[in-house]
């Protein structure tokens, strides 16, 4: 297992649906002023410093995507330190009895993780997830996970980094 890059504090991710991959990587690079962190076929994601966050593009087609801010929106998370800090955001989403998704040792993002997903009342994904392995043997794509699903169908679950929100 290789070590993951150090997370001292959580920060924000922001996973944004983009079709042109590399026009993508150019503007944040420049708007963030650093390269991408990691970067795979389809997918890229930035750990930028200042302001803490963890930018994430996920290549999709133009149908998928559209235009405008609509169809931006992959989903939303936060980066935590450790398999500690899911724990407790699942025991915080238990206490205010939200409805809550886990995934556990889950390839997702060339990454394996653990994590936790919830919607807000909007149906908006979130999760909170700690990087276990970076570069795991078994490493898949962005949409190798379950499809996030509709809250206005059901508020049971999430997964990972769909484009089916």
């Amino acid at each position: 297992m290789t070590t993951p890059a150090a997370v001292t504090t959580s920060r924000v991710q922001l996973a944004l649906n983009v079709v042109d991959l590399e026009a993508s990587i150019a503007f944040y690079s420049a708007m963030f002023g650093v390269e991408p962190a990691k970067r795979r076929p389809g997918y890229a994601n930035f750990a930028v410093a200042e302001p803490p966050l963890k930018l994430v593009l996920i290549e999709t087609t133009e149908e998928q995507r559209g235009t405008g801010a609509a169809g931006a929106l992959n989903h939303l998370g936060v980066e935590v330190s450790s398999v500690q800090g899911v724990t407790a955001a699942r025991e915080r989403f238990a206490d205010a009895g939200l409805a809550a998704f886990d995934e556990n040792d889950t390839t997702c993002c060339y990454a394996l993780q653990d994590k936790v997903w919830v919607h807000d009342p909007a149906g908006a994904p979130w999760e909170v997830y700690t990087v276990k392995d970076e570069n795991p043997v078994d490493a898949r794509p962005a949409t190798a996970s379950l499809e996030v699903l509709d809250v206005s169908a059901s508020s049971s679950g999430a997964a990972c980094c769909t484009t089916n929100a």
